[in-house]
């Protein structure tokens, strides 16, 4: 019996080894970009609902974010595999970002609006700008094949997607209409909270989502993607099941909770700021 508890108490103590190595090992691959955020993503004076971005001084430093998307573009989809879903999803975000704002700084400042990358038949978003997991990518690719799990032919590679509408609050278009870039890295071991902590910095930004009468003006991100707002995340099969889980961060009141439940609430979608979120030296 005394031999059966030490077995088994050391097996336990190697799995958490394990387990803390490999929360270590997430936490060191994104460490260079954690810097980089913090250096130079700064939140607005509104209680960070947004943020804004320093790219003339990162432009000087992006040999250092070059330097982390090659550290990406190192992990194989072999060892992909073997990482939990909130690694797989954390190292995701970050790629987009990261890749979103090198794809910015390569054309900076001759730019207005990531939409001023592209042409005629492109756009900033199907240009192959990642080498990722073994294939250069697309930030299509990234978000709507791999996260999302809407790209038929990343399907049958494999790529399910993740069933997470908060993802929508952590990717960044780098643009003022976006959810605030985050100045911290992803991680798997606080994904989940810094999940719920962008949803609802955004859904209190009173400049992108408001009630007003007997209408709910909203982000035009819930119009794009209503159905992954839809799919049954935590059981909830509408748009306003979602809301009304956040009626405190849209400040909605006892009876503007209850129209919206009954569905007596007309729903419009703002427009979207497309302007670049820069910000001088």
């Amino acid at each position: 019996m005394f031999r059966m508890r030490a077995i088994l108490a050391i097996t336990l103590s190697l799995w958490a080894s394990v387990i803390c190595a490999s929360e270590q090992d997430n936490a060191h691959l994104h460490s260079p970009w954690q810097a980089q955020l913090e250096r130079y993503v700064s939140y607005t004076a509104d209680n960070g609902k947004s943020s804004e971005v320093n790219y003339s001084g990162w432009q000087r430093d992006s040999h250092q974010l070059r330097q982390y998307a090659d550290s990406l573009a190192e992990v194989t989809r072999d060892e992909y595999e073997t990482w939990d879903e909130s690694r797989q999803l954390a190292f995701l975000i970050n790629a987009y970002n990261a890749h979103t704002v090198l794809l910015i700084l390569q054309h900076y400042p001759d730019l207005s609006s990531i939409r001023d990358i592209g042409g005629w038949f492109s756009s900033p978003w199907s240009e192959k700008v990642a080498n990722l997991l073994g294939e250069q990518r697309t930030l299509d690719e990234i978000e709507h094949g791999m996260i999302r799990g809407q790209d038929n032919a990343l399907r049958e590679d494999g790529f399910d997607g993740f069933s997470e509408p908060r993802i929508h609050f952590a990717v960044n278009c780098a643009s003022r209409g976006c959810p605030p870039l985050r100045n911290e890295a992803y991680t798997a071991d606080k994904l989940d909270a810094q999940l719920e902590h962008q949803t609802r910095q955004f859904l209190s930004n009173r400049n992108q989502n408001y009630f007003r009468g007997r209408t709910l003006y909203l982000s035009s991100i819930f119009k794009w993607y209503e159905e992954d707002f839809t799919r049954g995340w935590n059981n909830w099969g509408s748009l306003e099941a979602f809301l009304l889980h956040y009626a405190d961060a849209l400040n909605l009141d006892a009876a503007e909770q209850q129209t919206l439940q009954e569905g007596k609430v007309s729903i419009k979608y703002n427009d979207y700021n497309w302007a670049l979120n820069d910000i001088a030296d």
